[in-house]
């Protein structure tokens, strides 16, 4: 079984959450990515949010929500991702950049829009009443 090791960034407004489609994908995604070599998860959060939402977390305001996995999207079968979920203050103004092509705060309903990872997070955040 192959594990592709990502981080997410959660980020909440009015019980809706942060999400992205990236250009040429059929599904939104919660913002984040791959660590590079050696980079802690919050160097990688910092650097990916940088470089797909052109604002800056403020590393020491990152709190951990939890680590899910499910089958990854676009993937062969037994191919999982493992998400490390955070949350954190940020500073700037959102805004598509690289890979991103547009930005969407989504709620609970439409999880239909999303990834099976993605699916089990908005679950957890809706048990914990802070998704609607």
């Amino acid at each position: 079984m192959k594990i592709i090791d990502k981080l997410a960034w959660i980020e909440l407004k009015n019980k809706t959450i942060l999400s992205t489609k990236s250009y040429g994908k059929d599904k939104y995604y919660i913002p984040g990515g791959k660590r590079e070599i050696g980079e802690t998860d919050e160097q990688a959060l910092v650097r990916e949010i940088s470089e797909e939402l052109s604002v800056e977390i403020d590393g020491k305001t990152l709190n951990y929500v939890g680590t899910f996995e499910a089958q990854a999207h676009g993937h062969a079968e037994g191919i999982i991702v493992k998400m490390t979920c955070y949350s954190g203050k940020y500073v700037g103004q959102l805004k598509a950049s690289a890979e991103i092509e547009e930005i969407k705060w989504l709620k609970y309903a439409d999880k239909d829009k999303i990834s099976e990872v993605d699916k089990i997070i908005f679950d957890h955040l809706k048990q914990n009443g802070l998704l609607d």
